[in-house]
């Protein structure tokens, strides 16, 4: 494989530099709320919990989500391919490509259940939300050498009238230099999303420390045990300044698969 994702970081960091130095200026607000959700464990099952400043009750105000980059695999267009504008692409589960390709991507089952809201705290009913990750490996579909002509791990859902919406996926690895997150754009509508239009939003999900642990404790992700011990979420060049608006709330085990939830807000 040719892909050099430390290159990609370096992409990543001119982005990211303006919003980083501003948040100095602001004497570190955005500090760090939740840098793990504590979990509890049972033979049969793992609960993981977290807070998060954007989960307050329906119609009160919220913080709108950080702006974050989408990195260098983002396929909407932006730097080469482009998955938004593929018949297919409008789908819940994303563990399959679609198309001339019919793999499925390897790994423990996760689903993420998102809520999208207004910053007057009511639902955002009708807006899309893209989202993609890694596979199993840490490659991206569409760009890494060894994953070029899939498209799995990626799609696109329209929130319901109580701006809910899911994606059935499998749990991304860990690659060097990063910590296991996920991708996602969100769009006024599905019509702007599907032609790849004006986005109000792009961010980044971030997964508990204890759950990655437990999912890189099985069969496909040992690479991922290494990735990972060697970023924390403080030297994490996306996370390192809070992920109070951005952690996910976990639930579920590695056996029957796991449901990362996260309520947050947009402009809109």
């Amino acid at each position: 494989m040719t892909d050099n994702h430390d290159r990609g970081l370096q992409f990543d960091l001119a982005t990211l530099i303006g919003r980083r130095r501003a948040l100095s200026l602001l004497g570190g607000a955005g500090l760090t709320l939740v840098a793990c959700a504590p979990s509890t464990t049972t033979a049969t099952s793992t609960t993981t919990t977290g807070s998060s400043t954007t989960t307050a009750a329906d119609g009160s105000p919220l913080e709108a989500i950080p702006e974050e980059t989408a990195g260098p695999f983002p396929g909407d267009g932006s730097n080469g391919p482009n998955a938004l504008t593929q018949s297919g692409i409008v789908r819940s589960d994303i563990r399959s490509s679609f198309g001339s390709s019919t793999r499925t991507a390897e790994g423990v089952q996760l689903t993420i259940d998102l809520t999208v809201r207004k910053e007057d705290g009511t639902a955002f009913a009708g807006a899309a939300v893209y989202l993609w990750h890694c596979d199993i490996n840490g490659d991206y579909s569409m760009y890494s050498d060894r994953v070029k002509d899939e498209n799995f791990l990626r799609g696109v859902q329209e929130a319901d009238s109580s701006g809910k919406l899911k994606f059935v996926s499998v749990f991304p690895g860990a690659y060097s230099g990063r910590w296991p997150h996920i991708h996602f754009e969100v769009y006024p509508s599905l019509a702007e999303a599907t032609k790849a239009g004006n986005k109000i939003t792009t961010s980044q999900l971030a997964l508990p420390e204890t759950t990655c642990k437990e999912v890189y404790g099985t069969t496909g992700y040992t690479q991922s045990v290494r990735n990972m011990s060697r970023t924390s979420l403080d030297q994490d060049m996306v996370f390192r300044d809070g992920t109070d608006q951005q952690m996910a709330a976990m639930s579920g085990n590695a056996q029957s698969g796991y449901t990362a939830s996260l309520t947050f807000a947009v402009e809109g």
